[in-house]
């Protein structure tokens, strides 16, 4: 299953079951893991001239779409889906069931928990700390700079648990968006984003609770999302958010 014009280097481990698609390259620093795709023209365990290959572990089931770039240096949990032409820098710890779309960047040194979702060209700045359930959507930037350009100090985003950041949105650095909140779309995000509310505008301005938004159907509050959305998700974290949400709506 690895096509002919592949490269797999002597030293990579790739477990049974796995596709490499034509063009690709697997260096010796990598693990794959059993059942995974790779299309073509893919890159695994990129290492920039001169610096020493680290290792690239990548859990079971990856499915990683043409012209991807991932670095060295990296842990990525089960279950990874990327669109075209991703790239994942080094140094980065990222949880299962990860989907990051089409021409989406991740910069080196991230944290990302489970299940999260990216879509279409994200741009995470080195140093982000990503929680789990979180969804950003396309041309969203996570900044890092404070004093742009600079060589020095680096202040990531962090994003916590279930917090959804939508289109065309930015967020500067080292702020934090919190748990089950919503950044509108087309905001730029100044200050800390608090637990639970709704942020939009430019500069972005508290808009009060999100449990106010109701879903457009009339059948209740649209947030938290996953006492509505669960798609996509493993059965046991359904349960979860069912037995929490059990005496409200859904």
């Amino acid at each position: 299953m690895i096509h002919p014009t592949a490269i797999v280097e002597d030293g990579a481990i790739v477990g049974d079951d796995v596709s490499i698609g034509p063009f690709s390259i697997v260096h010796a620093n990598v693990t794959l893991g059993r059942g995974s795709v790779v299309d073509s023209h893919c890159v695994l365990g990129h290492t920039e001239p001169g610096a020493d290959p680290v290792p690239l572990i990548i859990g079971a089931e990856a499915r990683i779409r043409s012209h991807s770039v991932l670095y060295g240096g990296s842990r990525i949990g089960p279950g990874l889906e990327t669109g075209h032409r991703v790239t994942i820098r080094e140094d980065s710890e990222i949880g299962d069931g990860f989907r990051v779309g089409t021409v989406s960047d991740l910069q080196g040194s991230c944290s990302i928990g489970n299940y999260v979702r990216f879509h279409s060209n994200v741009h995470i700045g080195k140093c982000s700390a990503i929680g789990d359930y979180v969804w950003i959507f396309p041309y969203v930037v996570l900044t890092n700079d404070p004093h742009p350009p600079s060589d020095g100090f680096l202040a990531g985003v962090t994003v916590e648990d279930f917090a959804v950041i939508a289109t065309m949105s930015i967020v500067l650095p080292g702020l934090t968006v919190g748990r089950d909140s919503l950044v509108g779309a087309h905001s730029m995000v100044n200050r800390d984003v608090r637990p639970g509310s709704v942020v939009a505008g430019t500069p972005a301005v508290d808009r009060g609770d999100a449990s106010a938004i109701q879903l457009r159907d009339g059948s209740g509050p649209a947030y938290p999302w996953r006492r509505h959305f669960r798609r996509g998700y493993p059965p046991e974290v359904v349960e979860m958010w069912m037995a929490e949400f059990a005496d409200e709506p859904t």
